[in-house]
């Protein structure tokens, strides 16, 4: 490998590596990603969703008001730069699975401060489609089209000779006070921003992951063409006309990271609970989430080694969460201001 010099190397080109790469550049920094182009990551599988609402309660999610307007106009931004449409705003067709939901939400809607992400329908969009006896409300939400956005950017990566094609091994990294070394590559620092790989880092065996696998469908419903996200106990997100991504299933106790008879069979029975028409399995995909325990982001450089950092744990909520905390770390790293408390890894290291 030649001999190269870049005031950060990167591992992983999920959501999380490519959004702290793009913040770096910004920032004028050099970067190089590593990347061996795992087809079935977490962040190659995930729908995308970008959803307001967190719980039975219909509360906001955590700094929504802050982080979707900048995820927004970040994933813009991106577009524009990769010639490409990322970003999509979508109503989510919230199909209650009660009455007890139903009445939950119209008490929220209802209330003093009630939520400017939900609303009640004004007619039933999927009549003869859902089986919904309870009602649906809208909730304002958006998907990020990560099968678009990850290839564009990693060719980007490419043509601007940022970026290797290969898994990194621990073995051959080589730490000093003065920054990295790996296969001919000197860095300043190193980051890790590689999902459920980071389980096994030995520099971050203090922090706490929960990893879970999740399972999808693809589907196809002949003649269902919407916009929309349809989510009850499952979740349909439009790919393209009449196609649909199914999912997900959330298991904690797994063998490995294909996918099973058993959950393709939980999933079909939850879009028979919600579909009255036919529909078509085209395929079936499964990918293991870099779960924190605490549900933030796990962010920062080792208290002890500070040449090495790492940008993980985004969890579900990875696509909204992503640009704002990226930007965050690069302000961090860059301009020396302070993490965030909830995400500092120094939460880990008392």
């Amino acid at each position: 490998m030649e001999q190269r010099k870049v005031d950060y190397l990167l591992v992983g080109q999920g959501i999380a590596g490519t959004m702290l790469s793009f913040f770096l550049q910004q920032a004028g920094k050099t970067v190089l990603v590593m990347d061996e182009g795992k087809a079935n990551s977490a962040s190659r599988v995930a729908a995308g969703i970008i959803n307001p609402v967190s719980g039975r309660r219909f509360e906001p999610a955590w700094m929504y008001d802050t982080i979707y307007p900048f995820a927004k106009a970040t994933y813009h931004q991106m577009g524009a730069l990769l010639g490409e449409d990322v970003f999509t705003e979508r109503d989510i067709w919230m199909v209650f699975p009660s009455e007890q939901m139903q009445q939950a939400f119209k008490t929220k809607t209802a209330g003093v401060h009630p939520s400017p992400y939900t609303t009640d329908p004004q007619e039933d969009r999927f009549a003869g489609w859902l089986q919904q006896p309870h009602g649906a409300a809208i909730v304002k939400g958006a998907t990020l089209q990560l099968r678009t956005l990850l290839p564009a950017y990693r060719q980007y990566l490419l043509a601007t000779r940022s970026l290797l094609e290969q898994r990194l091994d621990y073995r051959l990294l080589e730490v000093t006070d003065n920054g990295v070394t790996y296969q001919g590559v000197k860095a300043d620092k190193i980051i890790f921003c590689d999902g459920v790989a980071t389980t096994n880092n030995p520099w971050f065996e203090k922090l706490t992951f929960l990893p879970n696998k999740g399972e999808v469908l693809l589907v196809k419903i002949p003649g269902l063409i919407t916009a929309d996200i349809i989510k009850k106990g499952i979740t349909l997100v439009p790919q393209e006309p009449e196609i649909f991504w199914a999912g997900s299933s959330f298991v904690w106790d797994y063998a490995d990271d294909h996918p099973t008879a058993a959950q393709g069979a939980k999933l079909e029975e939850s879009l028979r609970q919600l579909l009255m028409v036919p529909y078509e399995i085209l395929d079936q995909l499964a990918a293991v989430r870099p779960s924190g325990n605490d549900r933030r982001p796990m962010i920062g450089m080792h208290p002890q080694q500070t040449a090495i950092g790492i940008f993980n744990g985004l969890g579900t909520k990875g696509c909204s969460l992503a640009p704002f905390m990226a930007h965050h770390f690069v302000q961090h790293l860059v301009g020396h201001s302070p993490l965030m408390p909830e995400v500092d890894i120094k939460r880990y290291f008392k």
